[in-house]
């Protein structure tokens, strides 16, 4: 870790993605409290969560721009064009222009699709192979520690003043993102564009590559690459959980607790305390177990944090949260390393893209699922069945070989070969070099 924070440009990076973080943390519970509070309707708060995970499915968009751009200049733009967008939740007056909300979410999502691949790609550039996972440990424990307090900020400011003072603090947050971005001294080579003949691009064929094509070399290297599949295939099951327990969370603190809705403020709080727990030791966890257990145990906790929210208790409750916000530290740390070693650089843009894809499009059901479950069915039922699916996941991963190798282990090399293989390696190599 100290070889890590040694590099300038890496503390610039991390800081500015973690104070990113921060505003990001405050506005989407305060978002989800200030629906609730306008319409009454913890179904019409768990739609918001909808429409962000609808803008997620423009991925494979972003992911292409990521392996097909510089990272840093991409990223800045995202994040100037982001905190433009939700400048416009200051005209939010009242129920009248809830649809004002969710367009800024579907925004916040796309925005998410884009800054997503290339700030994974840029990670993996920026920092060495070796300390990938100490940097993404890092990042979550902090993203997720910020939970400490942010949630709780969210809240009591939307309570106290209105929503202007988060939406203004989360534009800032993106503002330092920005600049952070432009203080780093790293250069980038130039991608190289589609068709690029061999003799600007080493390995680059000379003939065109059909943009669908182009766009599906990440999810062609994820099927062929046994473990990556694995592990992709493990986290639709777990995103889909998570996904039907957005609304549920809203019930287990109406319903289940009976307090007001500004209390999902210190549930919230409460799974960062476990992420904050669970994520200095993700790293270390990592080199012993290996990225596919690591997140095999994260999705056991979060199963059995999941059972106990079911019971109609507040301590009960909040260790629950403890459990499932110990699970995500490890379940992102360790499908982020993995993908990070197993990923040629030129291609992980558009792989991070297919992983988000493959991971949002179950959320995305699953939210919308669980907003209209929510009104038949009692919510233990509904958290009995996402501790299932999270268990489901967990055994997945536990049973496979593939996933038992240690976080050192070399990458393994894709299984594919013949043409398949031979256009995908086409389309990875990069300009400049």
């Amino acid at each position: 870790m100290r070889r890590l924070l040694a590099d300038r440009d890496t503390r610039l990076y991390l800081v500015g993605q973690i104070l990113s973080g921060v505003g990001d943390s405050a506005l989407w519970l305060a978002l989800g409290i200030w629906i609730k509070t306008l319409t009454g309707s913890a179904s019409a708060a768990g739609l918001s969560f909808f429409v962000f995970a609808l803008g997620t499915l423009g991925g494979p968009l972003g992911g292409v721009l990521a392996d097909r751009m510089r990272r840093r200049p991409l990223l800045i733009t995202a994040n100037l064009a982001t905190a433009a967008l939700v400048l416009l939740l200051l005209l939010v007056r009242g129920p009248g222009q809830l649809w004002l909300i969710y367009v800024v979410m579907f925004g916040y999502g796309l925005s998410a699709a884009v800054l997503g691949p290339a700030q994974a790609a840029l990670l993996q550039t920026l920092v060495p192979q070796e300390t990938l996972g100490d940097a993404n440990s890092l990042l979550q424990t902090m993203q997720w520690g910020t939970r400490l307090f942010t949630p709780l900020l969210g809240a009591g400011l939307l309570a106290a003043f209105g929503a202007t003072p988060m939406i203004i603090g989360d534009v800032a947050t993106f503002l330092v993102a920005a600049a952070s971005l432009l203080a780093l001294r790293i250069r980038e080579a130039r991608p190289c564009p589609p068709g690029q003949g061999q003799g600007r691009c080493q390995g680059q064929g000379n003939r065109r590559r059909h943009r669908l094509a182009e766009a599906a070399a990440g999810a062609r290297h994820i099927r062929d690459t046994r473990a990556l599949r694995q592990l992709t295939l493990a986290g639709a099951l777990t995103v889909t959980a998570f996904g039907l327990s957005e609304t549920a969370v809203f019930a287990v603190v109406s319903d289940g607790l009976h307090r007001p809705d500004t209390f999902l403020g210190v549930l919230i709080s409460t799974q960062g305390v476990g992420a904050v727990l669970a994520g200095v030791s993700a790293a270390a966890l990592m080199r012993r177990l290996g990225e596919g257990r690591l997140v095999a145990l994260g999705q056991a906790g979060a199963a059995i944090g999941f059972l106990l929210q079911a019971v109609p208790s507040t301590p009960s409750a909040l260790a629950g949260a403890a459990l499932v916000g110990a699970g995500l530290p490890w379940i992102s740390v360790g499908v982020m390393t993995l993908y990070q070693r197993r990923v040629p650089p030129e291609l992980m843009g558009r792989a991070q893209a297919a992983l988000g894809l493959a991971l949002s499009t179950p959320q995305t059901i699953a939210i919308a699922f669980g907003a209209a479950l929510i009104t038949v069915l009692d919510h233990r039922v509904l958290l009995l069945a996402i501790a299932g699916l999270a268990a489901l996941a967990s055994a997945y991963l536990f049973t496979r070989p593939e996933q038992r190798r240690a976080g050192s282990a070399l990458p393994e090399p894709a299984e594919a070969s013949g043409p398949a293989a031979a256009r995908d390696a086409e389309a990875v190599s990069p300009c400049g070099r």
